[in-house]
Order: structure tokens, then sequence, then C-alpha cells
């Protein structure tokens, strides 16, 4: 087994129960962590051997351009994609945060994490 992160991805957003947030949009930080079997490429080094972080970023900022009311609507689809399009991928973690919430203080973000592992 191997991991392979893409940590700090930086996007804006349209996400949030209030009318204002679907409407000015947010920034947001998405950092995703994926378990798979790494042995094979690092032997071939091949791409088609191992799970592709170009896929893994693209998954992600299709997903995060899609408007949802809550981040952990945005987390379960993200992983949904990642399980259904790379058969490499074991367990994947993903983290969303929204950058500097409007919910009435100084707070540099809200982060939810979701985690899951391939279904048998």
């Amino acid at each position: 087994m191997g991991t392979i992160k893409v940590e700090n991805i930086r996007v804006f957003a349209y996400h949030g129960c209030l009318k204002e947030e679907t409407k000015i949009g947010s920034d947001y930080r998405v950092d995703l962590k994926v378990d798979a079997d790494l042995q094979a490429s690092a032997k071939t080094d091949k791409l088609a051997d191992t799970v592709d972080y170009v896929f893994l970023n693209r998954i992600i900022k299709e997903e995060m351009n899609m408007s949802s009311h809550l981040l952990e609507t945005v987390a379960r689809r993200i992983l949904d994609r990642i399980f259904n399009e790379d058969a490499l991928v074991k367990k994947a973690t993903v983290w969303v945060s929204k950058l500097n919430p409007p919910i009435g203080g100084d707070v540099a973000r809200v982060t939810i994490k979701m985690s899951d592992k391939r279904k048998k």
C-alpha cells in the first residue's frame, strides 16, 4: 500500500445555505489523501499503473464547481467519483474548507472531513 496526497487545492465556489453565499461565492481549500497499491507503478514507472493526481485534482475542481448547500454533500460527491472512476483507490479522505466563513466572528476556516473505503 501507499498514499498519495493532493494538498491545498484552492478553488472559488458557490456553496452555502445563505442566498448571499451562492451569489457572491467564497474561497475554499480542498485536501485529499488516497490509499492505493503503488508497488506496480514503482516497478513499471508507468502512469497507467498508479492513481493520477491530475485526475484527482480535476474531479475536485469539477465537483467544487457544482453548487451545494453543504460541504458534506460536496465531499461525498468527490469520494463517490474517485471510487467510481479509479479502481486502484482503496481508501480516500477529503477535507473541504470554507475560508473566512460568514459566521459572525474572526474565523479562518470551517473544515469538514470525510473518509470512505472501497466496498468489496
